[in-house]
């Protein structure tokens, strides 16, 4: 006991949003204190993390290079669909995050770390191995629904229904939580890549235009909505033309950016109404008063809760700070660890 209580004088507990496009840590009494793009840029055919300007290429540095590499360097995202795609190149890109923020520490942090609910229990094992051999001294795993309920203050510890939508970058989480554990939950891998992705496809289809996948986030950001907005605004697009192979640039409507986002969005409205239908009817007349609520960047997507809201007939509401959501209800976790052991999905017992 002695011993735990010295070891937690010299070490920095975080909680860790790990997500495919943005990487957050929390830690208890400051916040996010971190909050980079999950790339990590390496020397091609090896998995040598690149040094930039005496900097490891992670992070803000290492996006900046997406698109923008010569042939001997690769920028890569080790995540697809929340879940690592690459063992190795998480393990760095963890273990960088991990000591940025916990610095010259004698003990090696407890973390917690934030997963989608449908992932497998090999991924489960991954991403535990990962944050381990990356100087985690415990490691423990929550689904990114319980946290983002967490991180918002919802009253999912109490005997009523509380749901949230959880867009991510790679996957979207739909619970239904009662009684400090999730009731009924979807996770959908659809989710911003992928409303990325349908602006890339558009404006190859309707502009013979080949634009890249920070071009897509910045028009997704800039003039993107899921519902009519007030003033519809116009965005000067560059990319490259398919047919001349030249440099070329045009102008997109926020029109015609909804219709290419209508599909994305279309699948999140069905995966919330398919969670909506599974509700048993105690929890279903608690949603009536509660509504739903957003969280995560997709949130963000300007007239999102209006088509929800709508498509439902339930009052919809976006968290404060969505972003950072998930984040900071790792951290809550971390700091209440003995009251939600009994809920918990996995601990390092599991392993």
């Amino acid at each position: 006991m002695f011993l735990r209580r010295l070891m937690g004088l010299f070490s920095l507990d975080m909680g860790i949003d790990l997500g495919t496009c943005n990487t957050l840590v929390c830690v208890k009494g400051e916040g996010v204190v971190l909050n980079e793009p999950s790339v990590v840029a390496v020397r091609k055919g090896t998995n040598e993390v690149l040094d930039f300007e005496n900097e490891k290429a992670v992070g803000l540095v290492a996006k900046e290079m997406l698109g923008r590499t010569p042939g001997n360097i690769t920028a890569i995202r080790p995540l697809k669909d929340g879940v690592i795609a690459d063992f190795d190149i998480t393990e760095a890109m963890l273990g960088y995050f991990i000591k940025k923020v916990h610095g010259s520490r004698i003990a090696h942090p407890r973390v917690v770390i934030a997963v989608p609910s449908g992932i497998t229990a090999v991924e489960k094992r991954a991403v535990y191995n990962s944050a381990q051999r990356a100087g985690a001294r415990r490691v423990y795993l929550v689904e990114e629904p319980k946290a983002a309920g967490i991180g918002a203050q919802l009253p999912i510890n109490e005997p009523t229904a509380s749901m949230i939508v959880d867009i991510g970058g790679g996957t979207t989480e739909v619970a239904i939580m009662s009684l400090g554990d999730i009731a009924i939950c979807e996770s959908l891998r659809v989710a911003g890549d992928d409303m990325d992705e349908a602006i890339i496809n558009y404006m190859k289809r309707a502009y013979n235009l080949m634009i890249g996948p920070q071009t897509a986030e910045r028009i997704k950001v800039d003039i993107g909505s899921a519902a009519p907005t007030q003033q519809e605004t116009t965005l000067e697009v560059k990319g490259r033309d398919m047919i001349s192979g030249l440099p070329r640039r045009c102008v997109v409507t926020s029109e015609e950016v909804r219709e290419a986002l209508k599909e994305p969005v279309g699948s999140i409205v069905d995966s919330v109404l398919r969670t909506l239908e599974q509700c048993e009817p105690e929890l279903a007349s608690d949603l009536v008063d509660n509504g739903i609520h957003l969280a995560g960047g997709g949130a963000l997507l300007r007239g999102l809760d209006q088509v929800l809201s709508k498509s439902t007939g339930l009052d919809v509401k976006v968290v404060d700070d969505p972003l950072t959501c998930v984040a900071r209800g790792t951290s809550e976790y971390l700091d209440h660890l003995d009251s939600w052991r009994q809920t918990m999905e996995s601990d390092e017992d599991e392993y």
